[in-house]
């Protein structure tokens, strides 16, 4: 099965030079995003990074998966920048947080989520910035006569996860973005405000 989602958020108040470097700070996304329990930058090349994400995908069961990504970012003029992660390897967790935890063999697991691909576009705008999230995902089919009980659940989970990722961006970056810009700091006559 073939998911493909698209979501969009307005940020006020922020420029890419902020939200990039934020959203690039692979060591703490598992700190902002709830799918992600752990993450780390894994390498680093310009504008090309290569990070794991451990993730968890709830509804009606729990899922947990080990992630390699390969994220390729590009500014595109004044204002604008997109960037493209390709999942390079996915593999589901069985008994997840116990003792017999182990990754499934790929391939033989229960194909909930075998590729994914997301591609994110940034444009500043009215004093802030849209991100906007495109997510391509594959899962296993189902049989015709489940189709009706799994389908829907197969469908809802790429939709909720792109809520899930950039809900947290709109709430969180604001918060989190300090960035220090002397011309604020200065009162009329030219010296720094406390």
């Amino acid at each position: 099965m073939v998911h493909h989602w698209m979501g969009s958020v307005f940020i006020p108040g922020t420029t890419l030079d902020d939200l990039l470097p934020w959203l690039q700070d692979y060591d703490e996304h598992h700190r902002y995003f709830d799918e992600v329990e752990a993450s780390r930058l894994i390498a680093r090349e310009d504008d090309e990074i290569r990070m794991f994400l451990r993730l968890r995908r709830k509804k009606v069961v729990t899922v947990h998966y080990n992630t390699h990504h390969f994220v390729r970012y590009a500014r595109h003029g004044s204002g604008r920048a997109s960037s493209a992660s390709y999942a390079t390897r996915i593999a589901e967790i069985e008994d997840a947080g116990t003792a017999r935890e182990r990754e499934m063999p790929i391939g033989d697991d229960h194909g909930f989520l075998w590729r994914l691909n997301s591609y994110w576009r940034f444009q500043e705008a009215w004093g802030g910035i849209i991100v906007e999230l495109e997510s391509v995902s594959l899962s296993r089919g189902v049989p015709g006569p489940l189709r009706w009980l799994v389908g829907r659940y197969l469908d809802s989970v790429p939709r909720e996860s792109i809520a899930a990722t950039l809900e947290p961006i709109r709430r969180e970056a604001p918060r989190t973005l300090v960035t220090y810009r002397p011309e604020a700091k200065l009162s009329r006559d030219g010296r720094k405000e406390p």
